[in-house]
């Protein structure tokens, strides 16, 4: 179902040009449909901000509920941003106060980058902890992403991620741990699914506290989780939001990282990503890069749109399927005023009745 273009945030603008079908307002109050209100609180930096909206409203607008999505764009305070950034976030984005005046049906929550080793000690931390709090006592369910994953756990469980040897970057293979939860109804057994990050939440440590794994992979760890209830809280590691170009752009910074002596080592490829004949392509520019790096020459012109056809999206339509189930059960669970949860006669400690 589509979503209603209650601000004149470009994001929806940018959808429509994609196709996507985006209402107005005065088509929407036509409409004798249900309204749903979806907060989002991105925290992403400023050279993803907007991309992570669309990321994020298209998978929303992809569910098949009869309901119109009004989509809520916050952030907190504590992430450095530029100006730019910030004149889109004062201009389009709604502040904590007016979501909390007016409620939320269900809440995500993106990842952010950070600096330092312990999440505490950032400066996001407490403001992001005051939402979490609000969301658990007023929110159906809140839906955490990569580093809020881990973020939620440490907090609500105590769990603290463990450094990898490596970042864990590419597309993986996953299967289902739980085939009977509402969440993974009708979705393949074997899936696919980016991973983007420096650290991991492992299996045993969520099961050791009551957190349920829904899909795994031997290569990436855990994906999906959700809290023990079965619903309140959502736990991604991955990022079935991502769009096919999203991984090359990461890969792209980090090129520029290296020929900018931010980093030492040219970056790896992200695995299972690039086929063989892109493979071939950035190996050939990586020495050209060097080379150009070592006799003090401009940067070459990175070959993106050389290789765009040959980057292929094997994670949106499971992805779609786990946010269709999401809204579809918070559907179930609420009724029209999204600041009172309809609750009446269900366990709020066990919403599924798992």
């Amino acid at each position: 179902m589509p979503i209603v273009s209650h601000t004149d945030l470009p994001s929806f603008q940018r959808l429509r040009e994609e196709g996507e079908e985006i209402l107005t307002p005065d088509r929407a109050l036509k409409q004798d449909i249900r309204e749903m209100h979806i907060g989002l609180l991105n925290m992403m930096p400023d050279a993803a901000l907007e991309a992570t909206e669309r990321q994020f409203f298209r998978l929303l607008s992809a569910c098949n509920q009869i309901v119109q999505f009004y989509v809520h764009p916050f952030t907190v305070e504590g992430i450095k941003r530029g100006p730019a950034a910030q004149a889109h976030i004062e201009a389009y984005y709604e502040s904590f106060a007016t979501i909390q005046r007016d409620g939320l049906d269900a809440l995500i929550i993106s990842g952010a980058n950070v600096m330092g080793s312990r999440l505490e000690q950032e400066e996001f931390w407490q403001p992001l902890m005051e939402v979490f709090t609000w969301a658990r006592a007023n929110v159906t369910s809140t839906l955490c992403s990569c580093l809020a994953t881990h973020a939620v756990m440490q907090h609500c469980y105590g769990i603290v991620r463990t450094p990898l040897p490596a970042k864990r970057w590419g597309v993986f293979a996953h299967r289902l741990i739980d085939r009977s939860h509402p969440l993974v109804s009708e979705i393949n057994t074997r899936f696919d699914v980016p991973h983007s990050r420096f650290n991991e939440i492992f299996q045993a440590d969520m099961e050791r506290y009551g957190v349920k794994v829904l899909a795994a992979s031997k290569e990436a760890g855990v994906h999906l989780a959700v809290s023990p209830d079965g619903f309140r809280i959502v736990f991604f590691q991955g990022h079935p939001e991502y769009d096919n170009i999203s991984l090359l752009k990461e890969y792209k910074r980090e090129v520029l990282r290296f020929f900018n002596d931010e980093t030492d080592a040219y970056p790896p490829f992200p695995e299972h990503y690039f086929n063989k004949q892109v493979r071939q392509h950035f190996s050939a520019y990586a020495e050209q890069l060097t080379a150009a790096k070592a006799t003090g020459e401009p940067l070459p012109p990175f070959p993106e749109a050389e290789i765009l056809d040959e980057l292929d999206n094997t994670w949106r339509d499971t992805g779609k399927a786990v946010f269709n189930n999401w809204l579809g059960k918070i559907y179930q669970l609420t009724n029209q005023d999204r600041r009172l949860p309809f609750m009446a006669g269900v366990d709020p400690n066990n919403p599924l009745g798992l």
